[in-house]
């Protein structure tokens, strides 16, 4: 008997080991392969599957960038718009390009799975791409231009044409972008520790692949296009998508899929509408109380694995208790009765959105790289050196963020990662939400640099009275350089950061909708810088000036243009803060008890409407009052405060943003000593 029991075991053992050893051969995490069984890890996913979702995006991204980074230029110079206006159609359908990605998401993780969305979509961005080439090729819906005279107007029908091409180019792009970085993260298991590390890298290099399709449109599309044709310059990004479409088809049989769990949305709204519904109900101290189905790790949800409950934001946990009419026979109603896993992911996007939020602040600041980026270098010199007649495209000046991006990812991933990790503990080095931060730290010097750079050039435009002159200023466009350079590594940091992140928060079932949340705030980005620049262009040019943002930007010369002032009041009050602070007694309220800025602007009445809109946000102190003066040619801003002090100009827009000034009066308007002065009070503040 006891010999028996020995081959028992040793059977029972053997068997055991069999279950292990299958169990490590296939993916935990929910996946399956092209034909709808578990994924074999040994055969599907990891770094075998990457290279085709790789080469796919760095087509698609060479395709939307070479059509999309000199659009600007396109708008101006063949549909014959105002620079603003093609700055804001640029900015629109840019928007556009990153809200349709909600559309692609929700279709992803709902009905079609991600593969799927990505290749139907892919159809319908080839057939965009053809048409915006055929409206830059054919004579019948090709602007005409005359030689002579050197502009070219478009009918209205070549612009529905051009816009209907470029608009079906956004749908495309709509079920792509979401889709993409998460069908490739897809390829590593989260249940596998190795993997899961792999995982982090994959987004590094998913953004440096990016950033290879975008280098060659930056250098040899926008070249193309402004020295051969738009036809062959849209026809090449056209050709590149079609590359893009077949690259990803070809490695079908290796990769893993997620199952589409059936309507976010609808989940969404059903827990909102079952907590409502049971508003008076307490929820149970025990979270085991509440409803959940009694499989192992399958959620309710198609493809989800079962979510743990957290604490916090229970007023929706009363979506998931049972009352006496649940426990009743027959099928449980979903908008009375949802599981925790349903209520966990609904938690997942509230908690996810102020982290959203603060991606669109960083959007705005990134999306000036493709329109007044361009129309600044636009008016400088172009040329390699004085000596050479061949001229660099302004749109091409974006190749140093690209290459700046090339050059960061590596060694982001390299170097910075594992040191970093030596002083957090984490494999990754830095957390999603700390590298988000420095990269959003970084954007700032990139748009002090341009401001610098605008406050120069718009100096050179006075010196040598080059207002209503055609011919290059005489400032190498070279200098925009660093100002790519620096968004390029703020990138590193703030995008990838914000795909891992909303991957890694995302519940299974909802990754393509949270990654498509992540571009949204792209897409809100540029409608913010659009409407910047309708209120700047409509408040700056009521009274029949050029305004702040002329169509020739030489006419924007430091009158109009709050960015130089605004910047030269910055350095100022930097330097006297870094100059005061070295004092052996530092005291901050004796020290800056007033500040004086200075506008150099003629006391026009369209300076001084603008000055007041712009300085009520600056003045927050209670008990103080501020002085505006006027002469023929500047302008001073002076601050005093009663007892106490605190900053001022416009480091009040990062350390006070939310200042509200309910109630400003004017409470003395007089001349006195030839000089127009201005005096108000300031009261009602919060």
């Amino acid at each position: 008997m006891a010999e028996n029991d020995v081959v028992v075991k040793n059977n029972e053992d053997d068997a055991l080991m069999k279950n292990e050893d299958l169990n490590d051969v296939y993916t935990k995490d929910g996946t399956v392969d092209s034909q709808g069984n578990p994924a074999n890890k040994n055969k599907t996913g990891t770094w075998k599957a990457c290279p085709f979702i790789l080469g796919n995006e760095c087509c698609e991204r060479l395709a939307y960038y070479g059509m999309g980074t000199n659009l600007v230029l396109y708008f101006k110079h063949r549909l014959g718009q105002e620079g603003p206006t093609a700055s804001k159609n640029v900015a629109d359908w840019s928007g556009t390009c990153y809200i349709t990605p909600l559309i692609g998401a929700f279709l992803a993780d709902a009905f079609l799975g991600r593969y799927w969305t990505i290749a139907s979509f892919s159809i319908v961005y080839v057939i965009g791409m053809t048409l915006l080439t055929l409206s830059a090729s054919i004579p019948a819906i090709k602007p005409t231009c005359d030689v002579d005279k050197g502009n070219c107007e478009a009918t209205v029908t070549q612009n529905a044409v051009s816009f209907l091409a470029l608009y079906l180019i956004a749908l495309g792009t709509g079920g792509i972008k979401p889709c993409v970085s998460s069908f490739g993260a897809d390829q590593f298991d989260d249940a596998d520790a190795a993997e899961k590390v792999h995982k982090a890298s994959f987004f590094n290099w998913f953004y440096f692949s990016i950033n290879i399709g975008a280098l060659i449109a930056a250098s040899l599309l926008v070249w193309i296009q402004e020295n051969v044709g738009w036809g062959l310059g849209f026809g090449i990004p056209a050709v590149a998508m079609a590359i893009a479409v077949v690259s990803f088809f070809s490695g079908t049989r290796l990769y893993r899929h997620q199952k589409p769990g059936g309507s976010p949305l609808t989940r969404l709204c059903q827990v909102v509408v079952a907590s409502v519904r049971k508003y008076k109900v307490e929820v149970p101290e025990e979270s085991k109380l509440l409803y959940e189905i009694d499989a192992d790790t399958e959620s309710a949800i198609q493809g989800s694995r079962k979510l743990d409950h957290t604490n916090g934001l229970s007023f929706f946990d009363k979506a998931a208790v049972k009352e006496e009419a649940s426990d009743a026979k027959g099928p449980l109603n979903p908008w009375t009765l949802c599981t925790v896993t349903q209520v966990e992911e609904f938690k997942a996007i509230l908690r996810l959105l102020p982290v959203w939020a603060t991606g669109i602040i960083f959007a705005t600041v990134y999306g000036q790289m493709s329109n007044y980026f361009v129309l600044q270098g636009e008016t400088m010199d172009t040329r390699i050196s004085h000596s050479s007649s061949f001229q660099i495209p302004a749109a091409s000046l974006s190749i140093f963020d690209t290459l700046s991006v090339i050059f960061w990812v590596p060694i982001y991933d390299r170097l910075i990662t594992p040191l970093a990790a030596r002083f957090t503990g984490r494999p990754n080095g830095l957390s999603q939400l700390q590298r988000m931060g420095v990269g959003l730290f970084i954007s700032i010097f990139s748009v002090l640099f341009a401001g610098v750079l605008e406050l120069v050039r718009l100096n050179l435009v006075k010196r040598h009275d080059l207002y209503k002159q055609e011919e290059l200023l005489p400032i190498s466009i070279f200098w925009q350089v660093p100002q790519y350079f620096i968004i390029g590594c703020a990138e590193v940091f703030t995008f990838i950061g914000q795909l891992e992140f909303f991957y890694e928060q995302a519940p299974d079932a909802m990754r393509s909708v949270c990654s498509a949340l992540s571009l949204l705030t792209v897409a809100l980005g540029q409608y913010v810088s659009s409407l910047l620049v309708t209120i700047v262009t409509k408040a700056t040019t009521t009274h029949g000036g050029p305004g702040w943002l002329p169509d020739k930007l030489n006419y924007a010369d430091d009158v109009n243009s709050p960015l130089p002032p605004a910047l030269s009041n910055t350095t100022r009050i930097m330097h006297n803060l870094s100059s005061v602070s070295k004092a052996p007694h530092f005291n901050m309220v004796s020290t800056l008890e007033t500040i004086t800025l200075h506008y150099f602007v003629p006391p026009t009445p369209q300076n001084i409407h603008m000055a007041l809109l712009l300085l009520r946000p600056f003045v927050h102190h209670p008990l103080g009052e501020f002085y505006i003066r006027f002469n023929h040619r500047r302008f001073t801003f002076t601050h005093r405060f009663v007892n106490q002090c605190c900053f001022d100009g416009i480091l009040l827009l990062y350390l006070c943003p939310f200042t509200v000034l309910q109630e400003l009066k004017v409470l003395d308007l007089a001349e006195r000593h030839g000089e127009s002065s201005l005096t108000f009070a300031h009261v009602g503040l919060k």
